[in-house]
């Protein structure tokens, strides 16, 4: 699998589209979409210790909640990058939860959708879109806190 390798540590394969929410969308037959969240988002999220997944059959709008994962530092949402109704569902999360943070591209997957309108996924961000996102963020992350704030605050009226 061909990928982009950023900050020396997040994979981002070359076969799929993604979100800025950090969910990737793999196409597949027809007009499947095999969802699950990134490298970049599993690092973020720290040791995933439970993942709420979509019900089979259920209908979502792009944007909606499709999962929730739970980590020892938080709870995040999933949100649906396309529009569909959910016809596969990782069963195996249920009880391996750490496939999201071992192989979010590969066995950690969340869900298929069916999707609605499969022309949605030209509003995802391309391998190389995605790529240029993160490392703004990785480059955001490794500032210092006062160096977001280079005007001088006014001076306090009395």
């Amino acid at each position: 699998m061909e990928e982009i390798i950023v900050a020396d540590k997040y994979r981002i394969p070359k076969d799929r589209l993604y979100t800025k929410d950090h969910e990737w969308v793999l196409i597949e037959e027809g007009n499947r979409a095999r969802i699950g969240i990134t490298d970049y988002a599993q690092s973020e999220l720290g040791d995933v210790v439970f993942v709420e997944l979509p019900e089979l059959n259920q209908e979502v709008e792009s944007g909606d909640t499709l999962a929730n994962i739970e980590s020892v530092k938080s709870v995040a949402p999933v949100y649906a990058p396309v529009a569909g109704k959910v016809v596969d569902v990782n069963t195996e999360l249920e009880n391996n939860p750490e496939l999201i943070n071992e192989y979010p591209y590969e066995d950690g997957w969340i869900c298929v959708l069916e999707m609605r309108d499969p022309s949605e996924v030209e509003d995802l961000l391309s391998p190389e879109e995605y790529a240029e996102y993160v490392k703004e963020l990785v480059e955001e992350e490794g500032e210092e806190p006062d160096e977001f704030f280079e005007e001088e605050l006014p001076e306090p009226q009395e």
